[in-house]
């Protein structure tokens, strides 16, 4: 079978999750560890005549890794309207939110346990159950809006990352899932508070609508193990060295 021209929905997962990976650096070993955000690192004193160099480069680490999110949006929606099983899918997301928890809060905030932020895979899950509830019996535009307003209202009231705005743009790219132009637009009018997430849209205008070979496991695993490997990095390899 001849493989149309574009971009594959594989092709934009490793995009995503390369970017993803970027925007972790900073948010992750710079911000947590080496300028010690959050004061549970030995390391800021290290780098204190540096502070506002390394500030620097992780604000240019921080805009490379805005357009990741967005892409993993629309690649959720995808995965809901092209899914044999939307149980299995959403049971997939639950088992890794809470697989990515302990890894996240201590590459994001330094310590195992942080109530006040979850990580993405929560919001993705609320994502999808708010569509799959719209599929179901959207309707109506007070049924729809209702939907929308559990979930936002669950992803704040979890603290889940990128919260209520997450699970909104979800369900517009839902939405305007069988307009592209429309999609893309107003997708990219509503990331542009994030001065290059909007760009992320570039890449979506040239899906394919083809999923390409697909290593799932991989991605799902990735978003965890990352996030612990740079935090060991932060707690034990940088003190090492530096100190």
């Amino acid at each position: 079978m001849k493989t149309k021209a574009g971009i594959s929905g594989n092709m934009l997962k490793w995009a995503a999750v390369f970017i993803m990976a970027v925007d972790h650096m900073g948010a992750g070993i710079l911000e947590s560890y080496v300028l010690n955000a959050w004061g549970g690192s030995p390391l800021g004193s290290a780098f204190s005549k540096n502070w506002n160099e390394i500030l620097a480069v992780d604000k240019i680490i921080r805009y490379i890794g805005r357009p990741a999110f967005p892409i993993f949006c629309f690649l959720l929606v995808e995965g809901f309207l092209h899914t044999r099983d939307v149980k299995k899918y959403a049971f997939r997301l639950g088992v890794f939110a809470l697989i990515s928890e302990i890894p996240f809060d201590l590459a994001l905030r330094t310590v195992p346990v942080y109530w006040k932020s979850q990580n993405v895979f929560f919001t993705l899950l609320i994502g999808l159950l708010v569509i799959w509830f719209i599929k179901i019996w959207g309707n109506t535009i007070p049924v729809r809006a209702a939907g929308l307003l559990a979930g936002a209202a669950s992803a704040e009231l979890l603290h889940t990352d990128y919260g209520a705005f997450g699970v909104a743009l979800i369900v517009l790219l839902y939405l305007l899932r069988n307009k592209k132009a429309a999609q893309c637009i107003r997708g990219a009018f509503c990331c542009a508070w994030e001065l290059t997430a909007p760009l992320a849209f570039l890449l979506i205008w040239f899906y394919n609508g083809e999923r390409g070979k697909q290593s799932r496991w991989f991605f799902y695993w990735f978003y965890p193990v990352h996030l612990l490997a740079y935090s060991m990095i932060g707690m034990y390899v940088l003190p090492a060295v530096l100190l």
